[in-house]
């Protein structure tokens, strides 16, 4: 999927973000478009919910430049934040409240007027399915209705940007499938939507993905530009008895580019698939590894991210830790 070309609704150059002597971000740089959907994809601590938090305005920037919706986040945050709905990673909403209590006291703090909050109120129940359950205890509600409810309450004010933080963590699949058809209708609307995850499945939604790991950007690109031009080389399946020992085999094979355990298999990245499998069932077999079955796949995103994470040397990185 591609989303259409139009001017950045979101521009961030060489953003940085520190906590004393600690770097959170350390000097990224991406541009999003008017509806399109860009996943952040990356490891828990990895600086996801830092960036967001920037570009909500909630957080200031230690160096570089941001501007969501054509608005200097520096200068003017309480404007970022008329134009934009931000869904955090733990629910927010009030328990105790019912669905339509909820939804009108969102209304109101995001400034929807008396005469069009009820229109606003009606279509963000039909939109997140929750029509005919206005009356209903958000406490009495299923984890995946009450993210939905939150994706309600954060578009009641017809943002153009939304932003999403883990807006999944903790829901069952079939819930979290619907909710990112809900993110495509926006999207579909001209609503630009910057979403973290850590789901690989859920990144595959998304129009790009930016790759994010220790505070910095390691890779950005639609999720089929990923898996087949990051690797650099061909990946194989590798299947044995004696897994373990097989693995510690590889570590000294030099064909083998990585080598990242799968499973009950390996997945083996080398130049060339044909002639690189030949030469490691032929390693494995001389060095008493029974039951070696090597076949070329596809990579998955997984693979791209296992391989790209892996990749960043040294571990020990001005962002290493786990950012706030």
């Amino acid at each position: 999927m591609s989303a259409p070309l139009a001017d950045p609704e979101i521009e961030v150059e060489r953003l940085e973000k520190r906590f004393g002597r600690f770097v959170a971000v350390a000097g990224i740089s991406f541009t999003v478009r008017k509806g399109e959907i860009l996943g952040f994809l990356g490891p828990n601590g990895a600086g996801k919910s830092t960036v967001i938090r920037v570009l909500c305005g909630l957080l200031k920037p230690s160096a570089g430049r941001v501007r969501v919706a054509g608005i200097d986040v520096v200068r003017d945050p309480e404007a970022v934040r008329q134009r934009i709905g931000y869904m955090s990673q733990k629910f927010s909403l009030y328990p105790d409240l019912t669905v339509a209590e909820n939804l009108r006291f969102f209304g109101r703090v995001y400034g929807v007027s008396n005469g069009a909050l009820p229109g606003r109120m009606r279509f963000a129940l039909e939109m997140a399915g929750l029509a005919g359950r206005a009356d209903a205890l958000v406490s009495e509600l299923a984890s995946g209705w009450k993210q939905r409810l939150a994706l309600a309450c954060a578009i009641l004010h017809e943002p153009d940007i939304l932003f999403l933080d883990e807006p999944t963590s903790g829901v069952d699949p079939l819930s979290r499938r619907r909710f990112w058809d809900l993110i495509h209708e926006l999207a579909a609307g001209g609503v630009t939507v910057l979403v973290s995850t850590h789901h690989m499945d859920e990144a595959e939604y998304c129009n790009r993905i930016a790759l994010i790991d220790r505070g910095r950007l390691i890779a950005l690109g639609s999720p089929s530009e990923l898996k087949h031009r990051s690797l650099g080389g061909e990946l194989l399946l590798v299947e044995c008895g004696a897994l373990g020992r097989a693995l510690d085999l590889l570590a000294g094979f030099v064909p083998a580019r990585d080598v990242a355990v799968f499973g009950n298999a390996m997945h083996v990245l080398v130049d060339e698939a044909e002639a690189g499998g030949r030469e490691l069932a032929a390693f494995l077999n001389a060095h008493g590894v029974e039951g070696v079955r090597v076949a070329r796949i596809d990579p998955s995103l997984e693979d791209a991210f296992v391989h790209l994470v892996g990749a960043q040397s040294p571990r020990s990185t001005p962002a290493a830790g786990a950012a706030p």
